[in-house]
């Protein structure tokens, strides 16, 4: 790659989605257009060879190469010479935590030789497996009964392993549908019958409910199906990354996103070997949920975030203080409990106890090798309310070392909250505190000590992912633009645009390269789905029917009322999007809620009723009336929540991220909605049409137009959009969001459009003065090409906004 051309300086990515009917040849032929929407670098998510048929690369089974599915080595290598002829680079998206663990076995060979030789396969130490707790082997909590009633029931048999593949093909194996298990050499005799030569492995089948039991390996969250790796061990990290880091020297990969670093035994350890590997200057974006009031650690090697906490900030800014209240007495009308911190608290509980009993377990071992002499009920009672306690993802306690203050304090904290909740057990919590914060305090097992202390940070972070993203989060839904990764929904009562600007000076200060983003793989819904939600809640009487009308609905249904608001709300944000998209997401949701319904014990009446709900909401009725109402009521909101959101994002300090798609409107819902086919061919004719000076034909254009021109502009003027670009909060009265950039870019939004006059911007408190204050001089709006003269005085917001909700104004140099 020597010979072709360095990608244009880091400004701006671009997110695609690979996956087999998604090759790196097609993500080849977008990239002209890529180019000229303004981006800098194509971001990939996973290359690396997946579980066959992956719709996202990251159960990754082979980490020695680049997925065939996607087009091999080769097709890397020419779709970054593609990259490299049009100017840009590209960021891959690397899966250090696990591995996948899933029929068939035999395509993840370092897996297949651990299960076929147990601890002395060369590659078991790759693996974090309690090989004490069942005696020297694995659990594979995969069957439908308990082992005894399967093989009574014939449903294990012995194989030679015809029509097998990899390590698999013509060896003895041990089948099982549509699993497939090697046998270790010498345990299958003749005569024996499936029976015998099943006590003899180094794996133990068991019934998927008794995982709790049997499973007694690292997962990633609860997913049986990902393996621990181990990557704090120097040869399990070359190992796996040997591919990547091949391909980050010969000049194919440019920079990479580092997927839940939470897991992994030290986070920063982790990050200071890779960067040891990489060429300076790579950028390395870690996927990172930072709950309030927490920053990334500054010791990081890392340019920054994936961007969830950007767009948290942002969201609380588009919030309409004005009707805020009226939004939360709809939620209690509706049935809400007021405080989501409350179920979140039962959410956590709730995972720790039935979620995630095996990784409890594991530290419940442990605990009771560090305070032996303490009754192993009250331990468990302790592990409990702690990890109830952390309300982070990860406190960053390393053993060995004095914690930083933020971490004492929220260990400190935790230990507090813990104790309040079973005092009962507060010596025996305080005791492990201690212990999780020093694991040299006192312990009669130090080994023991260490291994509990960053085994209870591993396991934070999936009891906050599973307790509040994926169950609270479905439980709590006041208003759902904010129930959102990363997101703070307690915070829709008291809005405010200071927490973005607090955000923002941080960012510029500490982590200038850090990305900025508004929709991903992962968000519960799009940007724009979010957007018509924001917009409409600022119509205080409009939400309100709205949910007197689900309300309503839901009761007529049999269905609980909160629920009924969600329905509404979702067909507010998505619109009428079709019942099999609009059911595949409510039967997620509720499943996901764990309330009346999951995906273990499906009730299926229960998610028809809902169904039935959403079926009237697309089309007919009183709720369907109401919701139609109240977002044609909200046209003019819901641009201007649309088009300013994205401007900002886009300008904020840090690497602005769009997501496949999301440069028009996209109404988008969790996935796997939001992995859907692009319509690229539609987004490079709607790009010519504006090049060639015609209007924005709709609001999706109108986006474009904003993308395109702001992140061509961060192209030209780097020194005002990059990362040394200096930034200013701009306040002009409570109807504008917006910051200047470097001195020279002014980027300009309406906040709370519905609390605004209906036809004049300058009626604003009935006053017409409110003014920005910006350099006096000559400005043009990129988005128009209309000229501003700016006084001494500022400039009025009646003349910002006088074409548009949103301005993107850059001073022009003395003498043009």
């Amino acid at each position: 790659m020597s010979d072709t051309p360095d990608p244009r300086p880091l400004s701006a990515t671009y997110r695609l989605q690979l996956h087999a009917g998604f090759t790196f040849a097609d993500a080849a032929r977008v990239v002209p257009y890529l180019a000229d929407l303004g981006v800098s670098h194509v971001y990939l998510s996973p290359v690396l060879t997946a579980v066959p048929g992956s719709q996202h690369g990251y159960d990754v089974v082979d980490h020695s190469r680049v997925s065939a599915e996607l087009g091999g080595r080769a097709g890397l290598v020419e779709l970054s010479s593609v990259c490299r002829a049009h100017g840009l680079g590209i960021v891959v998206d690397i899966v250090p935590n696990h591995m996948a663990l899933v029929a068939p076995l035999w395509h993840n060979v370092p897996v297949w030789e651990m299960l076929r030789d147990g601890q002395t396969a060369a590659r078991a130490h790759w693996f974090d497996v309690d090989w004490d707790a069942l005696d020297g082997r694995i659990g594979l909590p995969v069957l439908g009964d308990t082992l005894n009633r399967v093989l009574a029931g014939g449903a294990l048999s012995l194989d030679t392993g015809r029509g097998d593949e990899g390590p698999a093909a013509g060896q003895p194996v041990i089948r099982y549908y549509d699993h497939v298990w090697p046998v270790a050499p010498g345990t299958w005799r003749e005569g024996d019958d499936v029976a015998t030569v099943v006590q003899r492995q180094h794996y133990l089948p068991a019934c998927w409910r008794e995982g709790g039991e049997f499973l007694n390996y690292r997962r990633f969250f609860e997913v049986d199906g990902l393996i621990g790796v181990r990557v704090e061990e120097p040869d399990v990290f070359e190992a796996t990354h040997r591919t990547i880091l091949d391909l980050h020297h010969a000049g194919v990969i440019d920079g990479l996103r580092i997927d839940h670093p939470d897991g992994l035994a030290d986070p920063a350890a982790y990050l200071d070997t890779l960067a040891d590997h990489l060429r300076p200057g790579t950028p390395v974006w870690v996927e990172k949920i930072l709950e309030r009031g927490e920053t990334l650690p500054t010791d990081w090697a890392c340019a920054g975030t994936t961007g969830y906490d950007a767009n948290a900030v942002l969201t609380i800014a588009l919030i309409d203080p004005a009707s805020a209240e009226e939004v939360g007495r709809s939620w209690a009308w509706a049935g809400g409990t007021p405080w989501v911190d409350d179920v979140a608290e039962l959410a956590k509980r709730e995972a720790v106890e039935e979620l995630l009993v095996p990784e409890v377990s594991r530290l419940l071992r442990l605990a009771t090798r560090v305070l032996p002499d303490t009754d192993e009920d009250e331990l468990r009672v302790a592990l409990t309310e702690l990890l109830v306690a952390v309300d982070v993802y990860r406190a960053y306690l390393r053993p060995g070392e004095v914690p930083a203050q933020a971490s004492r304090q929220r260990l400190h904290e935790a230990i507090e909250r813990a104790v309040e909740a079973a005092p009962d057990t507060a010596e025996t919590i305080t005791s492990l505190g201690r212990i999780l914060g020093d694991p040299d305090a006192g312990s009669t097992d130090p080994a023991a000590a260490y291994d509990l202390a960053v085994r209870f940070q591993q396991t934070t972070g999936p009891v906050m992912a599973k307790g509040i993203e994926d169950t609270a989060l479905y439980r709590w839904h006041r208003m759902v633009a904010l129930n959102e990764v990363g997101g703070h929904p307690s915070q829709g009562s008291t809005p405010s645009a200071e927490p973005l600007a607090a955000w923002a000076r941080h960012q510029a200060e500490h982590w200038p390269r850090g990305m900025t983003t508004l929709s991903t793989h992962d968000t519960k819904r799009s940007e724009d789905v979010r957007a018509r939600v924001l917009a409409v809640s600022g119509d205080a009487v409009a939400w309100d029917r709205a949910t007197r009308a689900a309300v309503a609905e839901a009761i007529e249904h049999g269905v609980d009322a909160p629920t009924g608001h969600l329905v509404m709300q979702t067909v507010v944000g998505a619109g009428e999007i079709g019942s099999e998209r609009l059911d595949a997401y409510l039967t997620k949701a509720l499943r996901e809620a764990k309330w009346h319904t999951t995906w273990t014990e499906p009730e299926t009446d229960y998610e028809d009723r809902v169904k039935q709900i959403g079926e009237q909401a697309q089309h007919s009725g009183e709720l369907h009336d109401a919701i139609k109402e109240a977002v044609a009521g909200s046209e003019r909101a819901i641009r201007a929540v649309v088009l300013g959101q994205k401007l900002l994002q886009l300008t904020l300090p840090g690497v602005p991220d769009t997501y496949q798609g999301t440069e028009l409107v996209d109404l988008s819902l969790v996935d796997p909605d939001n992995r859907r086919p692009v319509d690229y061919a539609a987004r490079r004719s709607a790009l010519s049409r504006l090049d060639d000076g015609r209007a924005p034909r709709d609001l999706s254009e109108e986006k474009l137009l904003i993308t395109t021109r702001v992140l061509r502009l961060r192209l030209r003027l780097p020194e005002a959009l990059g990362p040394d670009a200096s930034y200013e909060s701009l306040e002009a009265g409570p109807h504008l969001l917006g910051h200047l950039r470097g001195g020279r870019v002014a980027a300009l939004a309406v906040r709370a459009p519905h609390s605004l006059e209906v036809n004049e911007v300058d009626e604003v408190d009935g006053s017409g003065e409110h003014r920005v204050d910006l350099p006096p001089g000559s400005w043009v709006d990129e988005l128009t090409g209309r000229r501003v003269q700016v006084e001494e005085s500022g400039l009025l917001l009646a003349e910002a906004f006088a074409d548009a909700p949103v301005a993107l104004l850059v001073r022009e140099e003395a003498g043009r």
